[in-house]
């Protein structure tokens, strides 16, 4: 099932000029997904197993508040982008050939969202 997650400062999915410009400035680099942009949103059916593994809670929520996204953010940080690819790697059961920067993009994303006070809006 297709997934797109989008940061956002309330369940109607809005994003300050500011926001938008915090996130470009990272260089967020992300799977786009359906509808996604790879950099304020993004495909989030190709991230939830290891994001679920690593945090205990799933993407797939239409409303995930800034709180929860902070503690989830917190819980990506206890790891290096290339022990998060071996984990990755492990659920799968294969090398899936992933990139140390895509995670290390999936981590500074939930550290932007956590440090705006953002939370994440999908849809599927």
């Amino acid at each position: 099932m297709a997934l797109d997650i989008c940061a956002a400062r309330n369940p109607e999915g809005e994003l300050t000029d500011e926001d938008v410009q915090a996130f470009r400035d990272a260089k967020i680099k992300l799977w786009p997904g359906a509808f996604g942009d790879g950099v304020t949103s993004f495909g989030g059916g190709e991230y939830d197993t290891l994001v679920t593994i690593v945090t205990g809670s799933s993407l797939y929520k239409k409303w995930i508040p800034p709180e929860t996204v902070r503690k989830m953010a917190n819980l990506l940080n206890r790891y290096s982008a290339d022990q998060l690819v071996d984990i990755w790697n492990e659920a799968a059961g294969e090398d899936l050939s992933l990139e140390e920067d895509e995670l290390a993009s999936l981590q500074r994303f939930f550290d932007i969202c956590a440090e705006r006070g953002l939370g994440l809006v999908g849809f599927w």
